[in-house]
């Protein structure tokens, strides 16, 4: 049994989103940054990993899902800039645990997935395998684990028993795996704005044209889409909600609100924190487009906590609220397209600036 290790003076943050959040802290870690350490925003807008999916499925608690990211941010981000990753993966709960003691005794933090159901400290009862969270040191004689995650303040104490099923989850949307990134961080950072190019002519083709398979394998599922065309899917099914029986609607409808605003987006479906990132981009590199695309982003990020807010008002019959949040969504469209373009100008801009 290895002495106890943890990892002092982590520089943890509490963010929007457990991906740019768990990034933010790592990149603040290794004294990474433009301009000090990166705001979360600006890190989520480097990752190139907006996106679109929508699915809706009588296989799902709830029967719909919604996501505004792609799959690799995690992997993508580091690549970008500049650092090597390795995705380690196995069914073997030992040799999982020895991947995240390696790190630590190394003095590294380990990046893993855990599910949320399985993290006592939540409190939740939904499952969802694909949550990041950090760990930054161990007690084996206590046999618990020190972890960092972007919904707590604090560094969390959570027992190896619990963290091996969080590790070992087969729920939505994919097993766990004991899924960890080794990332090799590199010791400077490339020109922002070639960087910022590459990720805004990422995220605008994700939406376009998604050739990838997202965080959900629509393939496999009766109803979903990605991408603009998600956009359009969600806006025309909306309508139909509302020949639904009350209490089915209610779900639908708080479901719809969750996946918007409280699951992990940073609000507004991404949108929000992708503004947010703009805006620094813009002020570190001066670039006009840069600076547009961030009130761009700021609309498409407000028209969906519109559509959000809309589905949960209080003392409002269901069906009505289910009209007043068809009516929102039947704009997310049209600024979703808005927004695409403005992502492929700003590239352009930021590009002819890095040259």
């Amino acid at each position: 049994m290895r002495r106890p290790t943890v990892i002092e003076d982590y520089p943890h943050r509490m963010g929007g989103h457990c991906g740019s959040g768990a990034m933010r802290d790592l990149l603040h870690w290794h004294g990474l940054g433009w301009d000090g350490p990166p705001d979360e925003g600006l890190v989520f807008a480097l990752g190139g990993a907006l996106g679109l999916s929508y699915l809706r499925s009588n296989d799902l608690v709830p029967p719909l899902y919604l996501v505004g990211r792609g799959a690799d941010f995690e992997i993508d981000l580091p690549r970008r800039l500049g650092a090597q990753v390795q995705i380690l993966t196995t069914d073997d709960p030992e040799e999982g645990w020895s991947w995240i003691r390696d790190e630590i005794d190394a003095g590294r933090p380990s990046l893993v997935w855990g599910d949320i159901a399985e993290l006592p400290y939540l409190r939740v009862q939904l499952q969802m395998s694909r949550h990041d969270i950090v760990i930054i040191g161990y007690d084996e004689a206590k046999e618990i684990a020190y972890v960092v995650d972007n919904d707590r303040a604090e560094v969390q104490q959570v027992s190896l028993e619990a963290l091996a099923r969080a590790r070992s989850s087969t729920s939505f949307p994919q097993p766990t795996r004991h899924c960890t990134y080794r990332i090799a961080w590199s010791k400077e950072l490339p020109d922002l704005a070639q960087v910022a190019a590459e990720a805004f002519r990422q995220s605008a083709a994700s939406m376009r044209h998604p050739s990838q398979p997202g965080i959900v394998d629509l393939t496999a599922q009766a109803a979903g889409d990605e991408g603009l065309a998600a956009a359009a899917q969600l806006a025309a099914d909306i309508p139909t909600w509302t020949d639904l029986p009350v209490d089915q609607l209610e779900i639908f409808l708080f479901s719809l609100s969750a996946f918007i605003e409280k699951a992990g987006t940073g609000g507004g479906l991404f949108r929000r924190l992708l503004a947010d990132g703009c805006a620094d981009i813009a002020r570190l590199t001066g670039d006009p487009a840069t600076a547009d695309l961030a009130v761009a982003a700021d609309r498409c990020a407000q028209a969906w906590t519109d559509t959000a807010r809309a589905g949960v008002q209080r003392d409002i019959d269901a069906h009505a609220r289910a009209e007043t949040v068809a009516m929102s969504a039947g704009r997310m469209p049209e600024l979703e397209l808005n927004l695409v373009e403005s992502l492929e100008s700003a590239s352009s801009s930021l590009s002819a600036i890095a040259r």
